[in-house]
């Protein structure tokens, strides 16, 4: 009996945890990839001309990013110290969640306000994620990590899919004889309460991990305990070795899935296809992506975490090619179900990977390093896009260069020692006497 209450325990957390996902999801479906890109493309700049927009939309993404990349590690290691991963969490998803809701009020012309909210929605957003993905090997198994990972992308799909399935509808309903354009708009809102309500059970069920004052001692200020916790990291690097290459790997692959990411449906309605066409696409990958994140991580554990990566790095790379010379809506749509396949995959087991390589007690500090390479990969690709759009007035270029970046990745990713990764962080959680996993 005892053993199956503990058991019932670690599943409410678990799902708890992957609730987040399914919450925040929403602003990633809703938000940066199906209706605000199109809606801002369409009617919000329309007035600006050209693929201005579209290079706008790149830069703001650029530029949002930027200063999550440089917050992350800063914040991480002052959660780790504070025993704060939580309430910081709190923090930037209360920026995005208000960030959102404020959406409601963009109209035709509002360009600049789209951008400023779409920023700070963005930041709030991303920075919320450190702490969430550096509560994952708190809450799960060392053999057990790749599943729930996946399990979290997975959730993220169902939650965001059902609500812009939702959002869809409506604004087939309303926009249509809405002179107000309130359709997209009201689906901003519901994003922004989507994400509210499915946060909850993270901050109810989800245990806050200890405070970790290891090598610094309790009372010093947390922001200078955090400086002097990176110094430590950075002095020690050679210790990381394989956990930093991994990050250098991960930098230059997730590169290409984050702009194919943000950029697919403005870029799809640069070259004239439909609304419907477009987000009925974002929902197909959304539900296809259900499915194949489990087989992912059910995948991983025949052939190994690594190579199931790559594997999904080659099929990204022949998605770069097909989008080059798309033209057709039922294209984009067979490029939509391929990225399906492989997107939350990937990602979720490249999370969970590193989440194995990194030591316990300072799992938001090293998630802090996780989120800067995953946030300069964000720099680097749109800023490229916009650049290549810009300089070529069009964006076929753009989306084919992005092969640079999965077949590098694939050749980083490949001398990765993961399991000297391992060993490490093993040592210095054994070192540590860090609490034990989950029951």
């Amino acid at each position: 009996m005892h053993s199956q209450k503990m058991s019932h325990t670690y599943a409410q957390i678990v799902n708890a945890w992957c609730m987040y996902d399914w919450g925040s999801s929403a602003f990633s479906t809703t938000v940066e990839a199906a209706v605000l890109p199109v809606y801002f493309e369409q009617v919000v700049a329309a007035g600006l001309g050209g693929n201005t927009p579209t290079v706008y939309w790149a830069y703001t993404n650029a530029i949002a990013l930027i200063i999550v990349a440089l917050l992350a590690p800063v914040l991480g290691s002052v959660a780790d110290y504070t025993g704060g991963k939580k309430r910081l969490l709190t923090v930037f998803a209360a920026i995005g969640i208000a960030a959102t809701t404020l959406m409601v009020l963009i109209d035709s012309g509002d360009w600049l306000l789209a951008l400023g909210l779409f920023l700070l929605g963005t930041i709030g957003l991303s920075a919320s994620y450190v702490f969430y993905d550096s509560l994952l090997p708190h809450v799960t198994r060392a053999d057990d990590i790749d599943y729930v990972s996946s399990k979290g992308y997975a959730l993220g799909y169902v939650g965001g899919g059902i609500l812009l399935a939702v959002n869809v509808l409506m604004i087939q309903v309303v926009w249509a004889g809405s002179p107000l354009n309130l359709g997209p708009r009201l689906s901003f809102l519901t994003v922004a309460v989507w994400w509210a309500i499915f946060t909850i059970p993270l901050l109810r069920r989800v245990p806050e991990p200890p405070a970790n004052t290891t090598g610094i001692g309790a009372g010093v200020n947390p922001l200078a305990a955090s400086f002097r916790r990176l110094g430590q990291t950075f002095h020690e690097i050679r210790k990381y070795r394989q956990l930093f290459f991994f990050l250098l790997a991960f930098w230059l692959y997730n590169d290409g899935i984050g702009t194919i990411i943000k950029m697919a449906t403005i870029y799809g309605s640069e070259i004239g296809i439909g609304m419907t066409d477009l987000i009925g696409a974002l929902l197909l990958t959304q539900f296809v992506g259900i499915p194949f994140s489990l087989l992912f991580g059910k995948f991983s554990g025949k052939i190994g975490t690594k190579r199931a990566i790559m594997l999904g790095l080659g099929w990204y790379a022949l998605i770069t090619v097909g989008g080059y010379f798309m033209q057709a809506p039922w294209q984009f749509w067979v490029l939509a179900l391929m990225v399906g396949m492989v997107q939350g995959g990937t990602q979720a087991l490249s999370r969970s990977l590193f989440g194995v390589m990194a030591p316990k007690a300072r799992s938001a500090e090293f998630f802090g390093f996780y989120d800067v390479s995953s946030k300069f990969a964000g720099i680097v690709g749109p800023a490229l896009f916009g650049v290549v759009g810009q300089l070529t007035g069009s964006s076929r270029l753009s989306i084919v260069a992005l092969i640079v970046f999965f077949i590098g990745g694939i050749v980083l990713l490949g001398r990765v020692d993961e399991r000297e990764g391992i060993r490490v962080a093993q040592l210095e959680n054994a070192a540590m006497i860090y609490p034990a996993e989950p029951a």
